[in-house]
């Protein structure tokens, strides 16, 4: 089974967010009530409060030094539109996907506008300009779809996209190749997506769970998303279960691999 590993960049800089939303309020009420339950420690909130002065809200250097040591691909969906709590600046969004790119590893759009079309065609135009060509694909913010979402991907251009939960192998719908998602952080660490609830064993435990199900069923891949904002050490739990999951793999003889890759490879999917 070859394992697909996808960031998805939902913030780049605290300061997004002040002026426009209630995220950082959201974030804080979140810390205290880890910290009430026992669920991370002292020093992780005296990270998170010294956020405010740092003003960094990503992780994407630290995790292409990561994968770089470790010879593994990965890919990274950056926004190009604002809305629900995505609020980074065109600019710096260009500048990431450039920078990314500019490292070897693959770049695709996370994706705002999911039920109008004209929305749609406007970020895949401004990610194909600050990208330089039209070979991405797409994964939807909040994993949001409608039935004529995958028709639209495909009329702008897009080469796949990897937002359905589905314990399935990738496969053509609406004329778009579909990579199927089985595997969040935010599922693993709690199913709500609320705030962690699960300590480290826990989240192993419900890993290796998912990965079997995943090998009972037969699955030739497996899409892993884990977001770049949690390899942090305002994050503890989570930086250390990412490390341990990609030592699991490796160790277990998986091949980590890219959509791009695959794409290229599997004579299904060209």
């Amino acid at each position: 089974m070859k394992v697909i590993l996808s960031h998805d960049v939902d913030h780049l800089k605290l300061s997004e967010h002040l002026l426009k939303d209630f995220i950082v309020q959201k974030y804080y009420v979140r810390t205290m009530l880890e910290f009430g339950k026992g669920m991370i420690s002292f020093k992780e909130v005296l990270n998170r409060f010294a956020e405010l002065f740092h003003n960094k809200w990503n992780g994407v250097n630290e995790l292409i030094s990561l994968h770089n040591s470790l010879n593994i691909k990965s890919v990274f969906f950056l926004g190009v539109a604002n809305g629900r709590g995505l609020s980074y600046r065109h600019e710096d969004a260009a500048y990431w996907i450039k920078h990314i790119y500019e490292n070897n590893f693959e770049v695709g759009v996370h994706g705002i506008a999911f039920e109008n079309f004209a929305d749609m065609k406007i970020e895949f135009k401004r990610f194909e300009k600050y990208l330089g060509n039209n070979d991405f694909g797409i994964r939807m913010h909040y994993l949001k779809m409608t039935e004529n979402t995958l028709s639209y991907m495909k009329e702008c251009g897009y080469k796949y996209d990897c937002t359905l939960n589905q314990f399935k192998d990738p496969y053509f719908k609406d004329g778009i190749l579909e990579f199927p998602l089985q595997i969040m952080d935010g599922w693993v660490m709690d199913g709500n997506k609320r705030w962690q609830t699960r300590n480290f064993e826990q989240a192993k435990d419900y890993t290796k769970q998912e990965i079997e199900k995943a090998q009972n069923v037969n699955l030739n891949y497996l899409s892993i998303l884990f977001h770049d904002r949690y390899y942090s050490n305002s994050f503890i739990t989570w930086k250390v279960w990412y490390e341990w999951l990609l030592q699991y793999l490796m160790d277990n003889k998986f091949e980590l691999t890219d959509y791009r890759t695959v794409i290229k490879n599997d004579k299904r999917f060209y």
